[in-house]
């Protein structure tokens, strides 16, 4: 028998269009017209299939529409299943269950210039950007004039091969003018955008935005060290290779997490995740994508020392946050605020 969360959306599938190679989109609407939960620009929805796996989708239409959401997705034959089982399984007018709109890689609003490269299908959240930005007008900055939206944005499009480019008739416009660059390599990296020497040089004022393939974000991370840390932003659509590899010392005896409102005390044995063992302990945690890409789980912790595995909270977030999805307790004993 199917489950789906309480609060998830039946929404119907209107329509599905070929975009690229290996890349569909799909439009969901509620089957009686009614307005959708509203959402910003770099919003993602959680996926939910019937035998209880959840994946997370970026939204990639315009969101002042409150019609529809648009999502765009790379059958990855790599990946872990969820993106194959659509493109199988999806079709006109069938059901789905999605969450409401949550937002890891929204427009920073106090950008002078939003710096965009994506990867591949990484260019779906920047797609509800550019509907965004386009509509906006920027701020004076440091005593500067304001500017009109049409300079305000640059994207810089990486694929393989234009029949690989996705949404090439919504971006057509955007390309003449110059506000979006298509690099194509032919399946070599080297071949495309010469990452290192667009990101050489920090504006003030410009934001980064990147997000695509687990090489390409290698590569974005380590040329955009130099930037301020808070005017990088990223998405990642799959858990990059752990950059340290030392194992935790924990005699094979697992370390200990404490609830601090109960002062309960469980052992999180080696193979097993705190998310795990609190849900064994019917201690009440959201989790969805068990990857720590999404923020869905984060808590905060007291007291402890952590060993970070996620990819979403900055240096800064994990002093006090982690994501028990995936990240763990160097220590003997690691204090939740729970």
């Amino acid at each position: 028998m199917s489950t789906y969360p309480k609060n998830s959306l039946r929404l119907s599938l209107r329509q599905v269009t070929h975009q690229a190679e290996l890349i569909n989109s799909y439009e969901m609407v509620d089957s009686n017209g009614d307005d959708l939960p509203a959402y910003t620009a770099g919003s993602h929805i959680d996926f939910y299939f019937h035998d209880g796996i959840v994946r997370q989708y970026s939204l990639c239409g315009d969101p002042s529409d409150r019609k529809r959401y648009l999502i765009a997705i790379l059958n990855d034959q790599k990946g872990r299943g969820g993106s194959t089982a659509l493109h199988n399984r999806l079709h006109v007018q069938r059901y789905v269950h999605v969450s409401e709109p949550r937002n890891n890689f929204p427009v920073a609003k106090e950008a002078k210039h939003h710096l965009m490269i994506a990867g591949g299908i990484g260019v779906t959240p920047m797609l509800s950007m550019i509907y965004e930005l386009q509509k906006t007008t920027v701020a004076p900055y440091h005593g500067a004039p304001s500017s009109d939206a049409k300079d305000n944005f640059t994207l810089h499009y990486c694929t393989k091969s234009k029949d690989h480019t996705a949404f090439q008739p919504e971006l057509a416009k955007l390309i003449d003018q110059g506000k979006v660059v298509v690099h194509h390599d032919q399946g070599v990296p080297g071949n495309g955008l010469n990452i290192q020497e667009l990101l050489q040089d920090y504006d003030d004022g410009t934001h980064l935005y990147y997000c695509g393939p687990p090489g390409f974000m290698k590569a974005v991370k380590q040329f955009s060290s130099h930037w301020p840390e808070d005017t990088v932003h990223f998405e990642y659509f799959n858990a990059p290779e752990p950059e340290d590899t030392t194992k935790i010392d924990s005699n094979n005896q697992g370390s200990q997490i404490k609830i601090a409102s109960t002062g309960a005390v469980y052992t999180v044995p080696d193979g097993k995740t705190i998310v795990e063992v609190l849900q064994e302990n019917n201690v009440a945690i959201e989790t969805s994508c068990n990857v720590g890409l999404c923020k869905t789980c984060v808590i905060k912790y007291l007291e402890g020392e952590v060993k970070h595995m996620d990819c979403v909270l900055s240096k800064t977030e994990q002093e006090e946050y982690l994501t028990p999805c995936c990240s763990r307790s160097v220590g003997d004993l690691l204090i939740l605020d729970l």
